[in-house]
């Protein structure tokens, strides 16, 4: 028996849909904001909400948009990876 998942529309953060396979995000049509949006991986959307609470030092997490602290929390639940693995990278250095 497979487990279920939950997965939230990044849109209205409201409607939580559920299937029965893991992947990091599924691109679907809200029926409660109606936007063809993504939808994050539930447990994604836990460490998202935490380090908005409580942001890691490390991270400089207030210097991040949206976009990449969502990459960072997907890659820290669904990976190996640990806060350690990340450099925050001034504008312009490369």
């Amino acid at each position: 028996m497979s487990r279920s998942r939950r997965y939230r529309c990044l849109n209205c953060l409201e409607h939580v849909v559920t299937r029965e396979f893991d992947t990091s995000h599924l691109s679907v049509t809200c029926p409660n904001c109606g936007s063809f949006e993504r939808f994050l991986n539930e447990r994604v959307f836990e460490r998202f909400q935490a380090f908005e609470e409580s942001p890691p030092p490390e991270l400089a997490w207030d210097r991040l948009d949206r976009t990449e602290k969502l990459v960072v929390c997907e890659r820290l639940v669904r990976s190996t990876k640990t806060i350690d693995d990340f450099d925050i990278v001034e504008e312009g250095s490369a």
